[in-house]
């Protein structure tokens, strides 16, 4: 059976999906694992969870995937004083991987947790074999500097907080303009998003992390040389509004095998609006699974 057929075959089924949850620096993370073989990190974005690669595990088959809730998101737990810039989110996903007992994966991150995943490769590249990175924040793009400087500003910070009982209607706002197409949103991914971000300190977690944002960039363009040796696979979609498509090749001249991938009037969530694109293109990248 090809790696096609195989993974229309996994996408007809619903593969076994177990939470688990550990600790993280005196704190309970939560992940989801499915699946034997070789291991696949997962790595969410800023405003997501392990819910959002729901279409993505039952693809991946043939390898062990692990999908974390970071601290501070998710059902997570939301330590008070949470580090949240780049580098110390980079050394928790590393200790989650030592808590989890993998030595080595492939690693798998979109938008802020793309980010997460290239400063943890830099930190420990001899635990990581390929990158998969979708819509990474990166150096050279904009939007996420200029938004940064916009939120954190302290006379929109407590404006900010005012909009947190309106939470449903502005997450649903963002929701929509995350796709690049709205009419492909599916039934239930409001509510699977929302059902976290109303656990209190979900926003303190975001301006944390935006807080630290620009410096983080800089910090990450300086470790891009210790990781351009990765095979690495770019995913982008061509109405992304959050991280810029002109960003894109930038970023792959950093890497010596760089593979861009680029679904055509699709916006910043490619697994979940055109998730049979996206598994494709992940599958055909890792290939047949090695022995573990």
């Amino acid at each position: 059976m090809n790696l096609i057929s195989s993974l229309d075959s996994a996408l007809a089924h619903t593969q076994t999906i177990d939470e688990h949850w550990v600790s993280i620096d005196n704190a309970r993370m939560r992940y989801l694992r499915a699946g034997s073989g070789p291991a696949l990190l997962l790595v969410h974005g800023l405003l997501g969870y392990s819910f959002s690669w729901r279409f993505t595990i039952p693809a991946i088959i043939g390898r062990t995937v692990y999908a974390c809730d970071m601290l501070g998101t998710g059902f997570s737990e939301r330590p008070a004083n949470l580090n949240c810039s780049l580098r110390a989110s980079a050394e928790r996903l590393l200790r989650f991987l030592d808590a989890v007992d993998v030595s080595s994966c492939d690693l798998l991150g979109t938008s802020h947790g793309g980010a997460v995943a290239m400063m943890a490769a830099s930190l420990a590249p001899e635990r990581f074999k390929r990158l998969i990175l979708v819509a990474p924040v990166n150096p050279w793009s904009e939007h996420g500097k200029a938004l940064a400087r916009l939120l954190t500003n302290p006379l929109v910070k407590p404006w900010f907080f005012d909009l947190v009982p309106h939470l449903e209607l502005v997450h649903g706002y963002v929701l929509r303009r995350m796709y690049g197409d709205p009419r492909r949103i599916r039934p239930g991914t409001l509510e699977g998003y929302s059902a976290a971000f109303r656990i209190p300190g979900s926003f303190r977690y975001g301006l944390s992390v935006l807080h630290c944002w620009n410096n983080d960039l800089q910090e990450l363009e300086n470790a891009l040389s210790r990781i351009s040796h990765f095979p690495t696979l770019l995913i982008w979609g061509e109405r992304d509004t959050a991280v810029n498509l002109s960003s894109a090749q930038r970023l792959r001249e950093q890497f010596r095998h760089c593979e861009l991938v680029v679904f055509d009037g699709v916006g910043h969530l490619p697994y979940e609006e055109v998730p049979e694109q996206f598994n494709r293109a992940v599958v055909q990248f890792l290939g047949a699974p090695e022995n573990s």
